[in-house]
């Protein structure tokens, strides 16, 4: 596994994985349960993982649709 994405922002991530799985990606957030622990403060970011042979497609699909192109 390979991190694609670090945020504190829940509706990015939200975003990212339903991006990713409409591309037939699959993701894991690490960090999840231990931000809950601390409060749900923003203090910890939550990882977004993806497999290493899907990170670059992972990667370019996010900055595409970050920079909005189609």
């Amino acid at each position: 596994m390979k991190e694609l994405l670090r945020t504190n922002d829940v509706v990015r991530l939200s975003w990212a994985q339903a991006l990713l799985r409409d591309a037939g990606i699959d993701s894991v957030v690490l960090d999840q349960h231990t931000s809950l622990v601390e409060g749900s403060i923003g203090a910890i970011p939550r990882r977004l993982m993806v497999a290493e042979r899907d990170h670059g497609r992972a990667r370019a699909l996010i900055t595409a649709a970050e920079a909005g192109l189609p």
